[in-house]
């Protein structure tokens, strides 16, 4: 298909374009063009991207170059300082800085098939999301889950998803320092990531620091989320098992958890089941099983289950992991486990391209100057949020 002219959605496709020419830039190839198929809404829909000019990428400098080698060496031989900045990395938001990762990510994932080809086509690590109300004790968990794990040969990372400053954009509650026995641990590795306001939490690079992660020999990573809410719904796009962590004697428990939530989860488990709080912790399991029995099933092969644990103690964490490997085993075995991971990489590629165009639409020449007068009149109540959205995307549309 040589000679393509531009479709009209070429405005919205620029940063492919870039990206496409900076890999093919680092590698020595040359790129003409290239066609992507994606399947929305039941509809095939075709992006066309003409030939371009090797004159219009800008190719990667001699200390860029050197840069990402380095970085990719250390990373594939599990170096933690090469995985930290390779994070780093994917999350900056500098638009040259972005457009390396780029290239990063797409070695990073040859790497990752060649080793999951020589696996037998099983995944590398297992990807546990965490999640549950404030106070439920998912760092004591963690810290205690984790160093359980590390003890028993394997490596595990967390990516803790923490809610940021809106003043200075950093991290609130810092869950690196309240899982200091974990933190040191060699064979444990912690990364806190503030949202920097990301709509319910997971940030846009989650899934980019999941597959770094498991590049960097780590086989179980776990990611713990903000609170309650739509957090949930996106990490549980990311992940291959979904565990909601809840308290005792939270008041109306129930009521206190959306169905929807506890729908996703693969497993429920209620925390802090010592002492004083053993008996309604007790109660809380009861109701949770008969609440499942109601609930739509996520899964045709694994039924969701409730349990107890107490991080103080120990007591049903042992129990807990044998629960999650049956659940992975029982999963892959079904066949659901990569399926689901496979419907996950095409909610992944949408996500991006939704949070991109946006970006695009707010920097475009014909939207750009008119924001900030709109914006103004809705303020002032001249205009109606409607109107003005409409107007902004009917000069997009017109520039286009």
């Amino acid at each position: 298909m040589s000679g393509l002219a531009f479709c009209p959605l070429r405005t919205l496709t620029s940063m492919l374009h870039r990206n496409a020419l900076l890999l093919a830039s680092s590698q020595r190839l040359g790129v003409e063009q290239f066609l992507h198929q994606i399947d929305y809404l039941g509809s095939r829909r075709t992006l066309c991207i003409s030939a371009i000019s090797q004159q219009e990428a800008e190719p990667l400098a001699e200390k860029e170059q050197r840069l990402l080698s380095n970085i990719y060496r250390g990373l594939i031989n599990g170096q933690r300082a090469c995985l930290a900045e390779a994070i780093t990395l994917v999350e900056s938001t500098h638009l040259r800085k972005r457009q390396i990762a780029q290239i990063l990510l797409q070695k990073v994932l040859s790497h990752h098939r060649e080793e999951e080809r020589l696996n037998n086509g099983k995944p590398l690590a297992f990807r546990v999301g965490l999640s549950g109300p404030p106070g439920a004790g998912k760092s004591t968990f963690i810290e205690y889950f984790g160093k359980m794990l590390t003890e028993q040969g394997h490596k595990v990372a967390v990516l803790a998803v923490d809610p940021s400053s809106s003043t200075s954009g950093g991290s609130l509650l810092g869950d690196k320092t309240r899982m200091t026995e974990l933190s040191r641990d060699m064979n444990a590795y912690i990364r806190p990531s503030p949202t920097r306001g990301t709509l319910g939490g997971v940030t846009r690079t989650t899934n980019e620091a999941i597959l770094l992660c498991e590049s960097g020999g780590y086989d179980i990573v776990l990611v713990e989320t903000v609170g309650v809410g739509q957090s949930e719904f996106a990490v549980a796009d990311m992940v291959d098992m979904f565990v909601l962590l809840l308290p005792p004697a939270g008041g109306d428990e129930l009521q206190g958890i959306k169905r929807g939530i506890v729908e996703m989860a693969d497993l429920v488990t209620i925390t802090k089941a010592d002492g004083d709080l053993l008996i309604p912790a007790r109660k809380i399991q009861t109701e949770y099983v008969s609440a499942l029995k109601l609930l739509r099933k996520r899964s045709k092969t694994w039924k969701p289950q409730v349990i107890r644990i107490s991080a103080k103690t120990g007591d049903g964490i042992p129990e807990m992991w044998k629960k999650m490997t049956e659940f992975q085993n029982t999963m892959l075995t079904s066949g659901e486990l990569l399926a689901r991971r496979r419907i996950q990489q095409k909610v992944w590629m949408w996500s991006l391209i939704q949070e991109n165009v946006l970006l695009h639409f707010r920097n475009h020449p014909a939207v750009k100057n008119q924001i900030p007068l709109l914006e103004e009149n809705v303020l002032a109540g001249v205009l109606s949020p409607g109107l003005a959205a409409d107007m902004l995307l009917k000069a997009f549309s017109e520039s286009s």
